[in-house]
């Protein structure tokens, strides 16, 4: 690995060089840092997330971390924007293994919107299931530190535009608040399955159930 960028010591940016998952480019160190952060806070949760924590299980030398992210609301703030570059490169993985193939350019429909949220919720309920524990984690950190407050509402921004996006494509009057709604359930329902309730009662996820339940938040956000 290169070593740190002395001509700028006190940067506690968001990492600049995302990875898509399954393949790319190898992250830049301050990537490695936020992805080694994440999961640190999937196993160990907020009380483990250290610098020198991170240091040890980036294998990094001592002192990595601090150097780029100074404090540790910085390198949770890191842990928000990467979690949403993530979430990104999940969203186009989707699009790109088909799930809104047979739509058309430009103009998806229900069924192919259906089949792209229940492919991420079976994605996140499954292979991105630390991830996801750790956002919630991460979240409630926000909740109590104002500093944080914005970083993390700036980082899931992107997710609603989207959404808003696919919804204004399917000729939803208001995407801006349908999309609201529709990510609120998406989080409700991964909330509900990986640390609620249900967690411990429910099988192994579905993918028909997900995606009959997909349609039907869509269709309920998409309703007059």
């Amino acid at each position: 690995m290169s070593s740190p960028d002395r001509s700028d010591p006190t940067a506690t940016a968001r990492p600049r060089t995302a990875r898509a998952p399954g393949g790319g480019r190898a992250p830049d160190r301050r990537t490695l840092i936020a992805d080694t952060a994440i999961a640190t806070v999937a196993t160990a949760g907020l009380r483990g997330l250290t610098h020198r924590a991170v240091d040890a299980a980036a294998g990094l030398p001592a002192g990595s971390t601090s150097y780029y992210f100074r404090t540790r609301t910085a390198l949770i703030g890191a842990c928000y924007h990467r979690l949403a570059e993530l979430d990104t490169a999940d969203y186009e993985d989707v699009g790109r293994d088909g799930a809104l193939d047979g739509a058309g350019p430009g103009a998806p429909d229900r069924d192919a919107v259906a089949g792209m949220l229940a492919a991420l919720l079976l994605h996140w309920l499954t292979t991105g299931r630390e991830r996801q524990l750790a956002r919630y984690e991460l979240s409630l950190e926000a909740a109590r530190n104002p500093e944080l407050d914005a970083e993390l509402h700036q980082a899931g921004a992107g997710a609603r535009r989207q959404t808003a996006d696919l919804l204004a494509a399917l000729g939803s009057p208001r995407p801006r608040e349908a999309a609201e709604l529709l990510v609120a359930w998406a989080d409700g329902l991964l909330y509900d399955r990986l640390a609620g309730a249900t967690a411990r009662s429910r099988p192994a996820p579905d993918p028909a159930e997900l995606r009959a339940v997909a349609r039907r938040m869509l269709d309920a956000a998409l309703a007059d």
